[in-house]
């Protein structure tokens, strides 16, 4: 996910030190650069922006006015000089409160926080089907990864996340997405559910014994909710 986002801020130091840990973080996108909040306002409504790193002491409008006219669907994470306002932008629901002077590390904790945030809130599918048909693309480490369905071994799920096993590679994909959203996007012609946590490629079987699935070396237990219609399938 790649997160659009607006640096306000009167003083030129602070703008050019944001824009450049901006650039440096792989999920942030600069849209919009602004030394006073009414330049800021002149363009909210033309253009969509997730995230706005705001200065609160600014002339004319300041930043904690700014805050109360933007829309929540705008997060903020206020970046000021001074700690008096702490609580007033919790307020005001800003995701965090960096005090200035901060580092790129305390930046990045920051902004990661934003992350987390519409990631979990995403309306969006996190899955999304090739146009060929031959893979899906998943959200994983701030990016979408393709994966290709001919090296999917079987897929995990643990509460809200889910992860991938692939042929020839050691660690899974981890991916925050649910098993049964997941499932909808697999084709069932390939791929099988056989337990409330395993979803499985019926190509990939290496033996069946009793009520565990082998595939490779890894034991996958059959559920019984599922056990009829996979023996049935595997009996076709």
């Amino acid at each position: 996910m790649i997160l659009n986002c607006w640096i306000v801020d009167d003083e030129p130091l602070a703008l050019s030190l944001l824009e450049s840990y901006v650039q440096k973080a792989p999920f942030l996108k600069l849209t919009g650069k602004y030394s006073n909040a009414l330049s800021a306002m002149k363009h909210m409504a033309d253009e969509k922006v997730d995230l706005i790193f705001l200065d609160i002491q600014m002339p004319e409008v300041n930043g904690m006015e700014f805050a109360r006219l933007i829309s929540d669907s705008t997060k903020i994470i206020f970046t000021t000089a001074f700690s008096d306002y702490a609580l007033e932008g919790y307020k005001v629901s800003a995701l965090d409160y960096l005090l200035k002077p901060f580092s790129f590390a305390d930046f990045l904790t920051a902004a990661k926080k934003a992350l987390t945030w519409f990631e979990m809130t995403d309306k969006k599918p996190v899955v999304e089907t090739a146009r060929e048909n031959l893979g899906i693309f998943v959200k994983s480490d701030y990016k979408l990864l393709h994966i290709l369905f001919d090296d999917i071994l079987y897929i995990e799920g643990l509460k809200d996340y889910v992860k991938i096993y692939l042929e020839g590679n050691p660690k899974p994909v981890l991916s925050l997405i649910s098993l049964k959203s997941l499932e909808e996007d697999l084709p069932r012609e390939r791929f099988m559910r056989v337990h409330r946590s395993y979803i499985i490629q019926k190509s990939k079987i290496t033996s069946i014994n009793k009520k565990r699935i082998l595939i490779g070396e890894k034991q996958i237990p059959m559920g019984e909710t599922y056990r009829k219609s996979f023996l049935s399938i595997i009996g076709q």
